[in-house]
């Protein structure tokens, strides 16, 4: 009589990286010839461990180095505490647990939470990676998907069609320390909207459908400045991470030559140590013209691989990638090309950096940003602080948007000559980067007037580091008018309410004699008056100014 196993067979679809384009790991779905296996394995959480052993053993079979995701539902690790008959598997096909991650799946409904936290937290201590799946189209809570901490959230592509929710996501994800894929990417549309709502990974069936055989390649629709993911300053070496090649660091240099010749896109090799640590670091190309020479193989094969391996160049998951620039520039100038080898917060590799992602990547940064200077101060312009509101606004954050400017510019123009008023607008401009610390933002908007995002708090220190500062433009005295609008969660739609708020703020700010400064709140009437001298406010500590200085 035929078992179930015989009937059940095992696809491949790929994850991919948004930023490099490459394959970043490949999660194997289930595909039974007959009945609904995988609604059998909901009510069972044996068979559903069974499958997740059975996945593990099918890409031993196809021989693919790249990670692996192994679904499970939520139910099945509450129940079982863990999965232990997984963790053998994994070692006796010769991978390590860190090189899966263990897609967790709805139902969360009746599941118990605490239980669940306990069987992942064994999991994680055990090496195993945690993706939490179908958030979005699930049931997961948001306080239990918090509670997972998870290193990865799948959303699913329905959720789009909400950009202010993926969004959102992304910055809990930040919060988080996670990575956040959209799957079920079908159309060009939808993968163009994954990446303007800053989606790092991605996966569906107009990237590569789920195939028998592992896909060595994916289709990546061309990137446009309209559709590019906006890349932050000194973005996170998690965008970059590509699978790494591991072998054992007892690994003779004949399986290192027999990886690199039957892997043509493999760069590099990484030797790790029983935990996964790196612990050598083998270059394709030197390392095969060594043993390509005329006594190589003969004097190589059989011997430690870790001979002809250097030490490994190392950053943490929580690097940027111009830290990774850093490690790379102390080095060896002959190894410019290694990859760097990207550990967790146990020193366990986790994947690789090539320097060309990053080069490319960070060259691309530079050109739109640059694009985006003001030409006097080198500050951006109002759409990179409209920008950054938009995203806070989605992420629920509270914040204070601040308007600055000169009193009476056009006079000290006229009076001083345009070249002090352009020195005295740079003065204003290194000001107030100098002042801005933490999360602060600071735009050059045009002619004298800037912008300032910061948090609530940030506010009052580079306030008085600006306005205490004596300004004069040509020997002539000069005062500064500060208006700012606090932003709670729900406050303002957009950046456009936010902006709208704050034009009252500074035609009252102008109303004041002397360096000014006044805030008020989104959506509440009036405003504190915290600097300057004029019309008084009421006991309340709130006032209305009519409009006196130009």
């Amino acid at each position: 009589m035929r078992s179930w196993t015989d009937t059940l067979r095992f696809a491949f679809q790929p994850v991919v990286n948004l930023a490099t384009g490459g394959v970043a790991g490949l999660e194997i779905l289930a595909r039974p010839e007959t009945g609904d296996i995988l609604a059998d394995a909901r009510r069972d959480p044996e068979l559903d461990g069974q499958l997740a052993v059975l996945a593990v053993r099918a890409a031993a079979r196809r021989e693919t180095l790249l990670p692996l995701h192994v679904n499970v539902f939520a139910g099945t690790l509450a129940d079982l505490g863990g999965l232990t008959p997984l963790l053998h598997a994994v070692r006796e096909v010769g991978r390590l647990p860190w090189e899966i991650t263990l897609d967790v799946g709805p139902p969360y409904t009746h599941v118990p939470h605490q239980a669940l936290l306990e069987a992942l937290a064994k999991l994680r201590g055990q090496g195993f990676r945690i993706s939490a799946d179908g958030v979005g189209d699930g049931d997961v809570p948001l306080r239990l998907l918090v509670d997972m901490s998870p290193d990865l959230v799948k959303l699913d592509a329905s959720l789009l069609v909400r950009p202010s929710a993926v969004r959102a996501m992304r910055t809990l994800c930040d919060e988080l320390g996670a990575l956040l894929c959209v799957e079920g990417v079908e159309t060009e549309l939808q993968y163009a909207a994954a990446l303007s709502a800053g989606a790092q990974l991605a996966q569906g069936t107009l990237l590569a459908p789920p195939s028998r055989l592992p896909a060595a390649e994916v289709y990546v629709p061309p990137r446009s400045p309209a559709d590019a993911a906006p890349l932050r300053s000194g973005p996170s070496v998690r965008e970059f991470v590509r699978p790494a090649a591991l072998l054992p660091a007892t690994a003779s240099a004949g399986q290192v030559r027999a990886l690199l010749t039957g892997s043509p896109d493999v760069s590099g090799v990484l030797l790790v140590d029983r935990e996964g640590v790196p612990f050598r670091s083998v270059h394709r190309s030197r390392f095969l013209l060594s043993m390509s020479g005329r006594y190589g193989h003969a004097l190589y094969a059989d011997r430690p691989a870790a001979k002809l391996g250097d030490p490994p160049r190392t950053v943490g998951i929580d690097a940027t990638a111009w830290e990774v620039l850093d490690v790379v520039a102390v080095g060896d100038r002959d190894r410019t090309s290694d990859d760097v080898a990207v550990v967790d917060r146990f020193g366990r590799c986790v994947g690789v950096v090539r320097l060309a992602d990053l080069v490319r990547a960070l060259s691309e940064t530079r050109v739109e940003e640059a694009a985006g200077l003001n030409p006097l101060t080198r500050l951006p312009g109002s759409d990179a602080i409209t920008g950054e509101v938009d995203r806070r606004i989605a992420a629920g954050r509270t914040f204070a948007l601040s308007w600055l400017d000169v009193d009476h510019f056009k006079q000290v123009n006229d009076g001083a000559g345009f070249a002090a008023g352009d020195e005295l607008i740079r003065a204003v401009g290194r000001a107030l980067q100098h002042a801005a610390t933490g999360t602060a933002r600071v735009g050059h908007i045009g002619g004298d007037d800037f912008l300032v995002l910061t948090d609530p708090e940030e506010l009052a220190p580079l306030a008085a580091s600006v306005l205490d500062a004596p300004w004069a433009a040509g020997g002539r005295p000069v005062t500064l008018s500060l208006a700012t609008v606090v932003c709670l969660p729900g406050g303002v739609a957009d950046h456009r309410e936010a902006a709208a708020c704050l034009a009252p703020l500074k035609k009252a700010a102008k109303a004041l004699s002397g360096a000014s400064w006044v805030v008020g709140r989104a959506g509440l009437p009036g405003h504190e008056i915290r600097r300057g001298t004029g019309p008084q406010a009421p006991s309340a500590g709130y006032a209305v100014a009519e409009p006196g200085r130009g």
